[in-house]
């Protein structure tokens, strides 16, 4: 009886301690997390409320700056590109993407070595990445797209320089760097699909369109719905591509919401207009996330 007495409270020990020891491992990224994002959020959004007037005191406004932010047209035409902006690469990163995947699924030792070339531009700066494609986007002849331009005969193309191309020309690079991310998920998504459903497709003479849209997108529903919801919000908050590239011009044709913001605090030392904008976006980000992960678990009940 004193045996289990005095076990129990061990036992209890011996849990407390497992229980304990994963937290002592997380704390240095919990802490650095603290620090360097959930009190700066918190510090901007406590700044959209006020007027931010440095060495004279902040001025409370309550929702002017909201108010002020969703009526600017500037900011209005922002969120049109945005959108533009966002399906497009989204919609253009998933389906690239998803044929990087059914290119390179396989075992073979020379698909890994593709399949690692392929995601570079992933793990690659993308303020790098991006001066590389504004390089590319010479408008001179000289230019290597031009340079290909030329071989087939067309003039060249001021794709940056010009407001009707240099949007499509930044979501052209936006789907480059994306895509292979996207690769990498639905390639997982690929490996569990059952490979007795392939052979008794091909037993049952069912073309190649049938089996990608009877056997294969059924199977990575999953993982196409943890593709469509990352590609939605990395949609919405496009900057460094932007910037890079165009930095919102030319006359405002690539301005994105995340431009503006950017604009609006560090080049008219608007903070409080700044801080409400990035706020509304967090807003529509985490709406959409709901969203989509809504109607992802009301298709899988389906």
């Amino acid at each position: 009886m004193t045996a289990t007495v005095t076990t129990a409270p061990r036992r209890r020990g011996v849990l407390a301690k497992k229980a304990v020891l994963p937290w002592v491992f997380l704390a240095p990224g919990l802490l650095l997390a603290l620090v360097f994002k959930f009190v700066p959020m918190g510090k901007g959004i406590w700044l959209s409320f006020f007027e931010v007037r440095p060495f004279l005191g902040d001025r409370w406004v309550g929702l002017d700056n909201y108010t002020r932010v969703l009526t600017d047209h500037r900011f209005q035409e922002a969120i049109g590109n945005t959108l533009l902006l966002g399906v497009g690469m989204s919609l253009g990163a998933i389906v690239v993407g998803f044929l990087l995947a059914l290119l390179l699924e396989g075992q073979a030792r020379s698909l890994k070595f593709v399949r690692t070339a392929v995601f570079l531009p992933v793990v690659t700066a993308t303020a790098v990445v991006g001066e590389l494609w504004r390089l590319m986007y010479y408008p001179t002849s000289d230019g290597l797209m031009n340079s290909a331009l030329g071989l087939l005969g067309l003039g060249p193309v001021p794709f940056l320089d010009n407001p009707d191309t240099a949007l499509w020309a930044t979501m052209a690079m936006g789907i480059w760097m994306t895509a292979p991310y996207n690769m990498v998920i639905l390639l997982a998504g690929l490996a569990g699909v059952d490979r007795s459903l392939y052979e008794a497709a091909a037993m049952d003479g069912v073309s190649l369109r049938q089996r990608l849209r009877y056997v294969t997108l059924p199977a990575i529903r999953p993982a196409l719905a943890i593709v469509l919801t990352l590609a939605a919000i990395r949609g919405l908050r496009v900057f460094t591509e932007v910037y890079v590239l165009t930095g919102g011009g030319p006359a405002g044709s690539t301005e994105v919401w995340m431009t503006r913001a950017y604009t609006l605090g560090f080049t008219r030392n608007d903070i409080g207009g700044a801080s409400a904008a990035s706020v509304v976006l967090l807003c529509v980000t985490l709406l959409l996330t709901v969203t989509v992960n809504y109607f992802r678990k009301r298709g899988d009940a389906r």
